[in-house]
């Protein structure tokens, strides 16, 4: 299959140019889109054996849910059986953006698409590629991230290209992702909100709006509500190592690992730009400021790839402080690394 890369400007679309990929989308293609996120692999969420390319190109387990992608609050009809209030107040608050909210679903969305279960998981991005793609297909888009299952979300086009270059039809590049993770997921537990997978919507963030506490999963369903729950996820080719607490103590460690594989081949360090001198190695790459973990969230994934680049053979990373966005950040960082983490706490 020949993959055709379309290079959009998303401060400047130009007219018609997505029409093909829209119109691909609707005859049962596969299409790669960006969001502010991460991009995407996306399908038309009625169309089953499309559903099931999405599974079988990227090796993703039959019992990971998908996210469906709208782009007009209208489209929720033919997705939910109802909206609750405080549902209400998010989709003002947040929509479009980086959050997901897990719906009863309409008996008319597939079994592909929610795993299997009852409900069903939607949100609206606000990329303006990904909002003018979907307002073009005029059918909510099924797209969990354009990546092999396993591996590092893509953030750039070239990652996508990277891992489905003549596996899919249509690839759409429009640069760099902002937000850089995947969205915040939220469902209604007993009428109670529970964050299933932090995003860049922090829990603050969520509370300040309902005006209530709003809880966080521990992430170990045996049956995944939403993607990113079961699985091990965002991995790098080599064995990532995470090491947590305070800064100088985080450092000490590395350099003490650093020490201990000095005959390694290839050990990566991905550390904060205000320790980047201190590490033994010249294999150091920048995740930015500890004072702007909005930057390093943009990163991450980019550096993850950047060190399967470089043949690492193994990648020590600092923690973060897990305040705010920082939730989220950990929570990819214990994904990457398997569980492998140091507290030196």
């Amino acid at each position: 299959m020949e993959t055709v890369l379309l290079k959009v400007n998303p401060d400047c679309i130009q007219s018609g140019i997505l029409l093909p990929a829209a119109a691909s989308l609707q005859s049962g293609d596969l299409v790669a889109f960006p969001t502010e996120t991460v991009y995407g692999l996306g399908a038309s969420y009625r169309n089953e054996p499309a559903l099931r390319r999405i599974f079988e190109t990227k090796g993703r387990p039959g019992d990971n849910p998908l996210i469906v992608h709208i782009w007009n609050p209208n489209q929720l009809d033919e997705l939910v059986l109802e909206i609750d209030p405080k549902f209400e107040k998010l989709i003002a608050a947040f929509w479009p953006g980086p959050l997901t909210l897990v719906f009863p679903k309409q008996a008319t969305v597939s079994p592909l698409v929610t795993a299997g279960l009852t409900t069903v998981a939607v949100r609206m991005p606000s990329h303006p590629v990904a909002r003018e793609l979907l307002r073009l297909t005029a059918i909510p888009v099924a797209a969990p991230s354009a990546n092999l299952s396993g591996k590092p979300s893509p953030t750039r086009g070239e990652h996508v290209m990277a891992d489905f270059n003549g596996k899919i039809p249509w690839i759409i590049d429009a640069g760099p992702c902002n937000a850089g993770i995947e969205s915040t997921v939220l469902m209604l537990d007993a009428g109670k909100p529970l964050i299933l997978r932090p995003g860049s919507v922090t829990r603050e963030m969520l509370e300040e709006v309902l005006q209530e506490t709003v809880a966080v999963s521990n992430g170990e369903a045996q049956r995944p509500s939403a993607p990113g729950m079961k699985y091990r996820h965002y991995a790098p080719k080599a064995p990532v190592v995470l090491v947590e607490g305070p800064k100088e103590a985080i450092v000490r460690k590395i350099n003490e690992l650093l020490q201990e594989d000095r005959l390694q081949k290839k050990v990566v360090v991905i550390g904060s730009a205000e320790n980047l001198t201190k590490y033994h190695t010249k294999l150091v790459l920048d995740l930015g400021s500890e004072q702007n973990l909005e930057l390093a969230a943009m990163r991450l994934y980019d550096l993850l790839r950047a060190c399967d680049e470089l043949g690492a053979d193994q990648i020590l990373i600092e923690g973060v402080d897990q305040k705010g966005i920082g939730a989220a950040l950990t929570n990819r960082l214990h994904k990457a690394s398997g569980g492998n983490v140091i507290d030196v706490s």
